[in-house]
């Protein structure tokens, strides 16, 4: 069955093509397996809540935008009825009565790992003047003399320094507050009358989400999603988004253009009966050993590939969000995210914590991350606690305060192939990583984590194998090229190893060394690390112990661009490095991680070659170090993501 829905429908229609339904969520109640739901142009302002879910990957449900027409889906309504206060600043007295169940200007960002603001608190609502969302303010005051806000300010929030607003941005701002029965917002529009221009508030906790779990295999095509009351989601508390699957099995989420959710867009994550807040609103154990908790629960909750996961999230625009692109605790597994552009995620900075970035995933199981573009992020990709089997491949991350961490996890996780172009590049608190191919032009830091004991699993499952601290190190860095910085203190290369033994022998040696003892013997040794046929230019700074390497004090003047919809690199590269000594990278080269006991494979368990280059380019037997085998000596210029129709306003 195929049913229509259109702005000049009505929902007591059949449905049909000639008698369409006015509204989405009269068609989402009545679609079943194997149905298609076709959405004609127009704004839709409302909640779409699927009743039903698919059967397989065979019998799905769909929603999709008609071929070439845009569709709009908002968690915001339009506003008028605003009344001048003083100068540039109005205000509207609206009925709590219009908000449902969730009012935005009464719900708190507030929850596990938020680190500020704590008080006074801001609020999941937001306002919006021809579609740009202001600041929120914390006294009726500043709305009325808004002022610049300075760096020092986040600082302190997120213990260093991060963007500087521009002046201009910080004097749109809003204040709500509450009266019995009614909400007042209060909002400066600089000149600009609310009442004659689109000015719109959100409503709505979510655009497209259901509110039951188990709603497994549908489909979400070509629509713009925006303006979300989202609340904050740690890995800890149920995980709403802009648009989700709540804990389900294999959505497709693609082609859509997903913006300006209050905390996060895409949410692959974990749900409600596994934990929500407990730490922050009990405070009786650390957060950490209620996110262990949520580990085991959710395994009683049905956590496992027959159930949960396995999602798609490919070919999206995601961008202006408080808090991530893309987040997920527990439910992300086995899911694939590509070909998606993300940017814009938590610059506003009106809020901060440790739950930030583009891509933030807890428990990121054989999930694949491909051929993204990430930039202009707080943090590109986050992969926190039980990163196994995860792979960050051909990706280009660009213009980050920070491109890359990976927390508590024992591996396997490979990272190849990957452009890495900001001055922070990677925090590496974990151990069993690879990573292979690589440009990376900014400082690494790695380090132990020894106080937060954390999972590791059966390959390819969610089974829970043990438990173990982070040492720090099991690392393998092949083949990279490495280009040195400015900043004093930083390490920029694979110098930070210096004193790891180069083998698992001799690891064990080292240890018996020590004499009799057990668990606190390991903390007072470095694991191996694995290093290879690196290149390091302008100061980069090669491991003490790599036989097969180049390094250079040569300038390569890298330059990532922009222009009509291709991003291109230019690089300049010393003829010498071409000679070093390199091999194809393979699942025996890599060997077997010492905690996990697992070998660096494919999500199906079969050996991994890694044999194609950032652009899909066949490497020979001889690669070249660093993502891109066509790269000689002299000036090189590579177009290394294309925009192309990833991102249509409706299917073509």
């Amino acid at each position: 069955m195929v049913y229509h829905v259109s702005k000049q429908g009505n929902d007591r229609n059949r449905g049909t093509e000639d008698a369409p339904f006015l509204t989405i969520q009269r068609a989402a109640d009545a679609a079943q397996a194997g149905d298609r739901v076709v959405v004609h142009e127009g704004e839709y302002r409302e909640w779409v809540k699927p009743g039903n879910g698919g059967l397989s990957e065979d019998c799905r449900i769909t929603y999709e935008a008609a071929s070439g027409e845009h569709v709009v889906i908002k968690g915001s309504e339009r506003i008028t009825g605003w009344e001048r206060l003083e100068g540039s600043v109005w205000k509207v007295r609206l009925p709590d009565s219009m908000f449902g169940g969730y009012n935005p200007y009464t719900r708190e960002i507030a929850g596990d790992w938020l680190v500020a603001p704590q008080e006074p608190k801001a609020h999941t609502g937001e306002v919006y003047l021809n579609g740009k969302s202001f600041y929120e303010a914390f006294s009726l005051e500043e709305v009325l003399h808004p002022v610049k806000r300075t760096a020092s300010a986040y600082e302190t929030w997120g213990g260093r320094e991060e963007r500087i607003l521009e002046p201009e941005q910080t004097l749109y701002q809003w204040f709500c507050e509450k009266e019995e029965g009614d909400t007042i917002i209060y909002a400066n529009f600089q000149g600009a009358d609310p009442n004659e221009e689109l000015a719109e508030i959100n409503v709505r906790r979510s655009c497209f989400y259901p509110e039951v779990t188990g709603l497994n295999y549908i489909t979400v095509r070509g629509f713009e999603l925006a303006q979300a009351a989202t609340p904050w989601a740690p890995p800890t508390d149920d995980q709403p988004g802009l648009i989700g699957p709540n804990w389900s099995k294999g959505w497709i989420i693609e082609n859509n253009i997903i913006h300006d959710a209050k905390c996060s867009a895409v949410s692959i994550g974990k749900e409600i009966s596994t934990g929500n807040g407990a730490h922050s609103r009990w405070h009786k154990k650390p957060g950490y050993q209620y996110q262990m908790e949520a580990v085991f629960r959710g395994r009683q909750a049905g956590w496992g590939k027959e159930r949960i996961g396995s999602h798609i999230i490919r070919s999206n625009r995601i961008y202006d969000c408080g808090q991530n692109g893309i987040v997920g605790h527990m439910g992300c597994v086995f899911s694939q995210i590509y070909g998606n552009e993300i940017y814009n995620i938590a610059v506003k900075h009106e809020f901060y914590g440790h739950e930030i970035a583009g891509i933030k995933l807890h428990a990121a199981i054989d999930v694949q991350i491909h051929d993204n573009y990430i930039h202009h992020c707080t943090l590109g990709t986050w992969l926190d606690w039980q990163a196994q089997g995860v792979r960050v491949s051909r990706n280009v991350y660009d213009n980050n305060n920070r491109d890359f961490f990976v927390e508590v996890s024992h591996g396997p996780y490979l990272v190849d192939n990957n452009i890495f172009t900001s001055p922070y590049c990677f925090d590496n608190a974990a151990q069993g990583g690879a990573y292979v191919h690589n440009l990376c032009c900014g400082f690494h830091n790695h380090y132990p984590v020894l106080n937060r004991s954390t999972p590791y699993h059966m390959p390819h499952s969610t089974q829970v194998l043990g438990t173990a601290p982070v040492y720090g190190g099991d690392d393998r860095w092949y083949q990279n090229l490495f280009i040195g910085g400015g900043e004093e203190g930083r390490s920029y290369g694979t110098a930070g190893y210096d004193g790891s033994p180069v083998s698992m022998e001799e690891y064990v040696e080292r240890f018996l060394a020590l004499g009799h003892g057990d668990v606190e013997q390991y903390e007072r040794i470095k694991q191996p690390a694995f290093v290879d046929g690196n290149v390091y230019l302008k100061g980069a700074k090669t491991f003490e112990r790599e036989e097969n390497r180049y390094m250079e004090d040569w300038n390569p003047g890298i330059e990532l661009t922009e222009r009509d919809g291709e991003v291109i690199l230019e690089i300049d590269l010393p003829e010498a490095m071409f000679d070093v000594r390199t091999e194809a990278v393979t699942s025996e080269k890599l060997g077997m991680t010492r905690i996990s006991e697992a070998r660096f494979e494919t999500p199906e368990g079969d050996g991994l070659t890694i044999d194609c280059d950032l652009t899909g380019t066949h490497r020979g037997k001889k690669p070249v170090p660093g993502p891109l085998e066509g790269l000689h000596a002299g000036k090189n210029r590579v177009v290394v993501w294309r925009r192309e129709s990833r991102h249509p306003a409706g299917n073509e």
